[in-house]
C-alpha cells in the first residue's frame, strides 16, 4: 500500500466527499455548545447532534468534516497500547434525511478500496444482528464474500446515546494487520481483543428514535452518522505497529524523547512516560486553544488532570523542570495550517502552562508534607498500610498523583492499600456515569418553556422591529398557556390575571439572548391590557412575550399595540454598548489574548468575563476605567449594519468564541475603536453612556477573570454614595473632607497602639492568673494535670495561658474552662512526649465539649471546643478529671 501521511489524508477524505456533494464544515471547538450531555466533544457527530434531532436546520443534507476529538475513559491506558489515546481526529460524512444505507457503504468501500487501494482481502465488515438489509448490500452491491462479514450484537453494533434520541444499527469495516500481530490462539478472529484485527470506520445508521419507555420509533428520515479515526487509519497507511508511530505524532515523541536524553524503545517503561506526554500534550494544546481553563471542576479538572500527569510522567523520565511549555511550539507546528486557532493562541497557550505547572510544583511540595506526616503516623501506630482513604484524598483533594504516593511509601518501606483506592476510583467513575445517564440526548431534561413551537408559517424570526422602532402595532399569532403540570396548551384567549405566552407577527421587543436581558413592557387590546415581564425565542427563534393580563382580556384574533419601557431599554443598552467599550479597553491595556468569555447585561449593570491568567493591577483597572471613559466622552458614532461574515471578518470584527454565526452578520462598529459581531441592542452614540464605573475585578476560574460595572445615572448616584460616606466619616473625624484620608490615617495608627498596648496589659494579666493557678495542679502518675476555669478569656488568650503553664509545668496536660456572654470557651493542651505516650488533645475535647452542649477537636497537642450550656461548668469540671486520668493510668 502507498504511504500517505496524516496531513494528505484528512485532504484526501474531505476533497472525496466533496465531490460526492458534501459540504465541508470546520471542526467544532471541543467545547460543547448547547449540550450538557458532554463535557467535551468525543466524536465527529457530536457538534451536530442538534442537526440530527431537528433542533437546527443544517447548512446542507450532506456535510462532511475533521473533527477533533478527546475521550479520557480509557486514561490509565494510555501509553500502555498501540491504539489508546486521549486527542484524535474523527473524519466523518453525515446525511441529515438524505442518502442512506446504500450510498454509505458504496462510498466508503469505494474510498477505502479504491482510493486508498486497501487489498480487500485484508478487510472485514461487521453488521447488527438483525440488520440484514446492510448484509446484503455489502454483500451483493459491494461483492464483499460472506465470509468476511460478521453479525454482532446490541453491544457493538447499535448505537444510542442517553436515555432517548435518535440511534440505530452500525457497520464497521476492520482492517487484518497480520498473524505477527495477533494473539496466536485459533479462535482469534473480527472481536478479539489483540491487535491484530483493527476497526478504523464506523457507519451508523440512525433509522430510530428511542423514547422514554425504551420503545423504538421509525424516523421519518433515516440519518447517515459516520466517523473513521485519522491517526488509525494513517498508521494502516503508514504499516506502523502504534498511532505514536504515525509521522505527525512521531514528532512530538522524538521531541519527548530529546528533552529526556533517552532513545525510544530502549526501556519499556521509559516508552509508557514518552507516549503519555507525547498524547496528553496533543490534548493539552488543544484544549488551552479552545478556551478550557485548569480548574478543579468539569472539563477545567480533565485537563489539569491531563497536565499533571504529563508532568508526573517528566518526572519518572527525569525531567525536572518545567517543559510542557517548551513543546507546544511543536504541536502547533504539526497542526497549526488545518486548526488555525493554535496559531491564534500560541502564546495564551504557553502562558497557561507556565502557570499551571508552577502551581503544580507547590501541589507536589504540599502533597509530600502532608504524606510525609502519614507516613511519621503510620510508623508510631506500627502500621504497614497506607489505607485507601488517605491515598484517595491525596489524590481527589490534592491532585497527588497516586502513582507518586505509591513510590514514595514504597520507598519508606510501606505499601499503599492499592485495590482499596481503585475501588474509590470505580466508584467515583459509577457515580459520574450515573449522573450523566440521566441526562437525555442532548444532555439534560427540556424546560417546558424550551418546548415552545409556534406555527414556523405564522411567525417569521426575522419580524423584529426593535433596532429602529419602540413601539408598534400588530396582530396575536399565538396564546399559550404553560405549566410544568399542564405542558403546552395553545389558547385562543388571556383573562384577567392570566400569565400567558403571546406571540405577535412583528414585535419591538429584544428577546434575551447574548448575555442581554430582554425588554420589558406593555401589550394592549382594544379589551384589556397586559405587563410583558419577559421575552424569549421559541425553538424556531420566534419571539414570545410573558404576559401578566392586568385589565380586560386578550383575544387570539385581536390587533395589539406593542410598547417597550424605554427608560429600561436605555439603561440595558448602555450597559451593553460599554462591555464592547471594555473588552476593546482590556485589549488596549491588558493585551490581544483577552476574549470575551462571557457576559450578563441588565438595566443595573454589566458583567464581563475574560481571558487572562492573573489579576489586574490596582493601575491597570484604573487604566481601563479611564480610558473607557475617554471614550464615552468623545462621543464616537455607534454604526450598526448587516454584512456577510467573510467582509466583517476582514474588517477585524470580534467574534465570540464558540459562537455559530450565519452568513449574514450584524456589525456594531464604534468608529473602529470597537468593532463586534453582536445581535445586542445599543446607544447611537458612546456619549449616551454617560459614566463607567468598575465595581469590582475578580477571579471566575483559573485564567478567567470578571469584571462588573455600572453606568450612566446610576454610576452618578455611585459617586453621590460615595461622597456622602466621605462627608459623614468628616463630620465624625471632625476635618475637611481633603483631610479626611490623613485624618483616618492617624486614627487608625492611634487604635493599633492602642490595642499593642492593651494585649501588653492582658498578657501581663494573663501571666498572673498563670502563676496563681501553677500550685492547682495535680500529679497523675508522674504527669502534672490541671483543670481550671478563666472566665472572660478568648481561646487566643487561653492558648496563650496555655503555653506560659506547659513552660511552668513541663510535662503534663492542661485544661482550661472560660466562661464569655453565657457562652464556654474550651482548650486543651499538652506536651509532645505525652503525645508519643498516646495523649490525644482533640480526643479529650470530643469528649467533654458536648456536657456544657458544644462540640469541637483539633490536633493531638492542642485542641479547642465551645459549648452553650456554662450551668455544667462544674460537672464539666469533675468529667474533666476522669477523662484525662484515662490517657496517663
Amino acid at each position: 500500500m502507498k504511504y500517505y501521511g496524516v496531513n494528505e489524508l484528512r485532504e484526501m477524505y474531505l476533497r472525496f466527499f466533496e465531490k460526492k456533494g458534501h459540504l465541508r464544515l470546520k471542526s467544532a471547538s471541543l467545547v460543547p455548545e448547547n449540550d450538557k450531555s458532554l463535557l467535551l466533544i468525543n466524536a465527529g457527530m457530536a457538534p451536530l447532534k442538534a442537526y440530527f434531532t431537528g433542533q437546527e436546520v443544517p447548512p446542507s443534507k450532506r456535510v462532511t468534516s475533521c473533527q477533533k476529538c478527546i475521550r479520557t475513559g480509557d486514561i490509565d491506558n494510555v501509553g500502555k497500547t498501540d491504539r489508546h489515546g486521549t486527542f484524535f481526529e474523527m473524519l466523518g460524512n453525515f446525511s441529515f434525511g438524505d442518502y442512506f444505507k446504500e450510498e454509505a457503504i458504496s462510498w466508503s468501500w469505494e474510498f477505502v478500496t479504491q482510493v486508498l487501494k486497501i487489498p480487500k482481502d485484508r478487510l472485514y465488515v461487521t453488521v447488527f444482528m438483525d440488520d440484514d438489509e446492510a448484509a446484503a448490500i455489502w454483500h451483493e452491491q459491494e461483492h464483499v464474500p460472506k465470509s468476511h462479514i460478521f453479525y454482532m450484537g446490541k453491544k457493538d453494533n447499535f448505537w444510542e446515546v442517553g436515555t432517548t434520541g435518535p440511534c440505530g444499527p452500525c457497520s464497521e469495516i476492520y482492517y487484518d494487520r497480520g498473524e505477527e500481530y495477533g494473539c496466536g490462539r485459533r479462535s482469534c478472529t473480527i472481536g478479539c481483543d489483540c491487535d491484530r484485527y483493527i476497526e478504523f470506520w464506523n457507519l451508523v445508521f440512525t433509522e430510530y428514535n428511542k423514547n422514554e419507555d425504551g420503545s423504538y420509533d421509525p424516523l421519518k428520515f433515516p440519518n447517515i452518522d459516520t466517523g473513521m479515526g485519522l491517526e488509525r487509519i494513517a498508521a494502516i497507511m503508514q504499516g506502523v505497529p502504534t498511532l505514536f508511530d504515525v509521522d505527525t505524532i512521531k514528532v512530538i515523541r522524538d521531541k519527548v524523547c530529546e528533552f529526556a536524553g533517552i532513545e525510544y524503545g530502549d526501556n519499556k517503561d521509559d516508552d509508557v512516560s514518552v507516549r503519555v506526554i507525547t498524547d496528553h500534550m496533543r490534548s493539552i494544546v488543544f484544549m488551552l486553544a479552545d478556551k478550557v481553563h485548569p480548574s478543579n471542576e468539569g472539563r477545567g479538572y480533565v485537563l489539569r488532570r491531563l497536565i499533571r500527569r504529563a508532568m508526573r510522567h517528566g518526572r519518572i523520565l527525569g525531567i525536572e523542570n518545567q517543559f510542557l511549555a517548551n513543546l507546544v511550539s511543536i504541536v502547533v507546528g504539526i497542526y497549526g495550517n488545518e486548526y488555525p486557532e493554535l496559531e491564534d493562541q500560541q502564546r495564551s497557550i504557553i502562558r497557561a502552562l507556565i502557570m499551571e505547572e508552577g502551581n503544580f510544583e507547590k501541589t507536589i511540595k504540599e502533597g509530600l508534607g502532608i504524606l510525609g506526616g502519614y507516613i511519621e503516623r503510620m510508623i508510631k501506630e506500627n502500621k504497614t498500610i497506607l489505607d485507601d482513604e488517605k491515598c484517595f484524598k491525596l489524590y481527589d483533594t490534592y491532585g497527588f498523583p497516586f502513582e507518586l504516593t505509591r513510590e514514595i511509601v514504597e520507598e519508606e518501606g510501606f505499601k499503599v492499600s492499592e485495590e482499596g483506592f481503585y475501588k474509590k476510583m470505580q466508584a467515583q467513575k459509577e457515580q459520574a456515569r450515573a449522573a450523566r445517564s440521566e441526562y437525555t440526548y442532548m444532555g439534560t431534561k427540556m424546560d417546558v418553556l424550551e418546548t415552545i413551537e409556534v406555527d414556523p408559517t405564522l411567525a417569521d424570526p426575522s419580524l423584529f422591529r426593535g433596532y429602529v422602532t419602540r413601539e408598534l402595532d400588530t396582530s396575536i399569532i399565538a396564546i399559550i398557556d404553560v405549566s410544568e403540570e399542564k405542558g403546552i396548551v395553545y389558547e385562543h384567549v388571556a383573562q384577567l390575571n392570566d400569565i400567558r405566552y403571546i406571540a405577535t407577527a412583528e414585535t419591538p421587543f429584544f428577546a434575551e439572548s447574548g448575555g442581554q436581558v430582554g425588554d420589558i413592557g406593555t401589550i394592549t387590546s382594544e379589551t384589556g391590557e397586559g405587563l410583558i415581564t419577559r421575552v424569549i425565542k421559541d425553538i424556531h427563534g420566534c419571539i414570545i412575550h410573558r404576559v401578566e393580563i392586568v385589565k380586560g382580556y386578550i383575544d387570539r384574533h385581536q390587533n395589539v399595540n406593542l410598547k417597550i419601557n424605554q427608560e429600561v431599554r436605555l439603561s440595558v443598552s448602555r450597559n451593553h454598548s460599554a462591555t464592547h467599550l471594555l473588552q476593546s479597553a482590556l485589549r488596549e491595556v491588558i493585551g490581544n489574548h483577552v476574549e470575551q468569555a462571557g457576559s450578563s447585561v441588565n438595566k443595573d449593570r454589566l458583567r464581563f468575563d475574560f481571558t487572562n491568567f492573573e489579576a489586574l493591577k490596582k493601575s491597570e483597572i484604573k487604566k481601563v476605567e479611564r480610558l473607557v471613559n475617554q471614550k464615552i466622552f468623545e462621543g464616537l458614532e455607534i454604526d450598526t449594519s448587516e454584512m456577510s461574515l467573510f467582509d466583517a471578518q476582514t474588517q477585524g470584527a470580534i467574534a465570540l468564541f464558540g459562537e455559530k454565526y450565519g452568513d449574514v452578520v450584524r456589525v456594531v462598529d464604534m468608529e473602529g475603536y470597537s468593532i463586534e459581531l453582536c445581535g445586542g441592542t445599543h446607544v447611537t452614540n458612546t456619549s449616551q453612556i454617560g459614566l463607567f464605573k468598575i465595581l469590582s475585578e475578580s477571579g471566575v476560574s483559573a485564567g478567567v477573570r470578571r469584571i462588573e460595572a455600572i453606568t450612566g445615572i446610576i454610576a452618578v448616584e455611585h459617586g453621590q454614595e460615595i461622597e456622602n460616606q466621605i462627608e459623614e466619616i468628616a463630620i465624625m473625624t471632625k476635618c475637611q473632607k481633603t483631610e479626611v484620608v490623613k485624618q483616618v490615617k492617624n486614627l487608625v495608627e492611634s487604635l493599633d497602639s492602642a490595642k499593642k498596648e492593651n494585649q501588653k496589659l492582658k498578657t501581663e494579666i494573663n501571666k498572673m492568673i498563670v502563676e496563681s493557678r501553677v500550685n492547682e495542679a495535680v500529679d497523675i502518675d508522674d504527669v502534672k494535670v490541671l483543670v481550671t476555669q478563666v472566665d472572660g478569656k478568648s481561646i487566643d488568650e487561653m492558648k496563650e495561658m496555655g503555653d506560659m503553664l506547659k513552660n511552668r509545668l513541663k510535662i503534663c496536660i492542661i485544661f482550661l474552662m472560660s466562661i464569655v456572654e453565657e457562652k464556654v470557651n474550651l482548650v486543651a493542651m499538652t506536651t509532645n512526649d505525652l503525645v508519643d505516650k498516646g495523649v490525644n488533645c482533640g480526643t479529650i475535647i470530643k469528649k467533654l465539649a458536648p456536657i456544657v452542649n458544644g462540640k469541637g477537636g483539633g490536633r493531638a497537642n492542642i485542641a479547642q471546643g465551645n459549648g452553650r450550656d456554662p450551668t455544667k461548668i462544674k460537672e464539666l469540671f469533675t468529667k474533666a478529671i476522669e477523662v484525662i486520668k484515662e490517657f496517663i493510668t
